[in-house]
């Protein structure tokens, strides 16, 4: 095919942060959800994955469910399972404990009504 450009896997995004972003952490662009590939200062072009299952900082004292949506607390640059405000970015593909850092999240955007 000729207008093919790449499999989609990973893309360059320019951080929004002002603080920046570490390796492994999640960035949101617009309507663009990835988990940064490796550091990077506020406006420098990183590649972000966009497929996948990673470890994602959740929100702190919160038990997620197996299968449970999970959305971009982008405030807080964390996970959580409240809708409201958030955008979603993938499903929990385990349990994680109230008193876990992370959650296990595999990047998926599911329509918010599940159909």
């Amino acid at each position: 095919m000729r207008n093919f450009i790449q499999p989609g896997h990973s893309l360059a995004v320019a951080v929004p942060y002002a603080g920046g972003v570490t390796a492994g952490q999640g960035v949101l662009v617009g309507a663009l959800f990835g988990i940064a590939a490796i550091d990077g200062i506020q406006n420098a072009t990183i590649e972000v994955a966009t497929q996948g299952v990673f470890d994602v900082t959740k929100q702190p004292s919160l038990a997620i469910t197996a299968g449970a949506r999970v959305f971009w607390d982008d405030t807080n640059r964390r996970v959580t399972t409240t809708a409201a405000g958030n955008f979603q970015v993938g499903i929990a593909t385990q349990a994680a404990l109230a008193a876990d850092a992370t959650a296990r999240v595999w990047l998926n955007r599911v329509p918010a009504s599940g159909s």
